[in-house]
């Protein structure tokens, strides 16, 4: 079990906790009410700690190596009826940005979204969960092809954002992005975007325009990372966590501006706790905001979607 630096004072009555267990073992001395004591004060550290995050102890939530990623997800959710697509028709296949269909119940679905690495090797070879151009190219064709045959679209988002290599720019990151947005906002199907760990600057707007856009507890949504954020105001990485506060990049920032149309709470102590347990409100969420979008015309989706939008933000003449 990994622990970040905030919850090491529950690492350590945890760790407490399991040698006054040995202890009684080991001794034959009855030790229970020891361990009734530490069990009181490990549920109030518990409470105390994960009820009162700051916005930058959310974002280490969100990147949490034991968080479940999009795969994860879809394989939970899906079972047996998972079948990956590849390619995007043109350069190659990138392996940061995933796709293919799957059924919750007996429901049809075309799921794209971005995937990350568990290991040093997998995280090269996801590239750390950064899409290429050909990613949100390939996000677009099979997003067309669910359009073609009306099977609704959900968008699993988790990335640092998009790749911004140089080779990434010369085969064109940013049209990539602009031309799926623009698309996305006139797809002829539901589009159910989640949110799941990091939603960071284009990289995940790229696949993040949707009917019904959610996000999990402890996630982000924002035009640009903190850490990138304090680099260009302060020239440094050290005004982060000031910066995530500037930001309004948490869920409940995000729900209050009108932005996301539902939080999905995650069990104490982030998604890894219970994994089980979000993939279950996952699939319901998708489930019950698919059926509120199913009767909708393909005319109404597109004028309800690009209403929705319309309204984000405040202009002043």
């Amino acid at each position: 079990m990994e622990y970040l630096d905030f919850e090491l004072p529950i690492k350590e009555l945890e760790e407490k906790y399991l040698q006054t267990i040995e202890l009684g073992v080991e001794s034959e001395v009855n030790v229970n009410s020891t361990i009734k004591q530490i069990e009181k004060k490990l549920k109030a550290k518990r409470k105390e700690i994960y009820s009162n995050l700051t916005p930058w102890q959310r974002v280490q939530m969100s990147r949490h190596p034991s968080r479940p990623y999009t795969l994860d997800y879809i394989k939970a959710i899906c079972g047996d009826t998972w079948l990956e697509l590849h390619g995007d028709r043109n350069v190659k296949d990138d392996k940061a940005m995933i796709g293919g269909l799957g059924k919750i119940g007996e429901q049809s679905y075309m799921f794209i979204g971005q995937q990350k690495g568990y290991n040093t090797k997998t995280r090269q070879y996801r590239n750390f969960g950064m899409a290429n151009p050909e990613g949100y190219r390939k996000a677009l064709r099979l997003m067309k092809s669910a359009e073609k045959f009306g099977i609704p679209v959900v968008a699993l988002i988790d990335t640092p954002g998009a790749y911004p290599g140089l080779e990434a720019e010369e085969r064109g990151q940013g049209e990539a992005i602009a031309r799926n947005i623009l698309e996305m906002t006139r797809l002829k199907v539901p589009i159910i975007v989640m949110i799941i760990g990091e939603g960071a600057s284009g990289g995940a707007l790229g696949i993040g325009v949707g009917d019904k856009v959610v996000m999990l507890e402890n996630t982000w949504y924002s035009v640009i990372s903190p850490e990138s954020c304090s680099s260009i105001l302060w020239r440094s990485w050290e005004h982060k966590e000031e910066a995530a506060s500037a930001l309004k990049l948490t869920s409940t920032d995000m729900k209050k501006l009108k932005l996301v149309d539902e939080i999905i709470k995650e069990p104490e102590g982030g998604a890894h706790k219970d994994r089980e347990a979000v993939y279950k409100s996952v699939a319901e969420s998708i489930t019950k905001h698919f059926e509120s979008l199913k009767d909708l015309s393909a005319q109404e989706l597109v004028e309800q979607r690009m209403n929705k939008y319309s309204k984000m933000g405040v202009f002043k003449a």
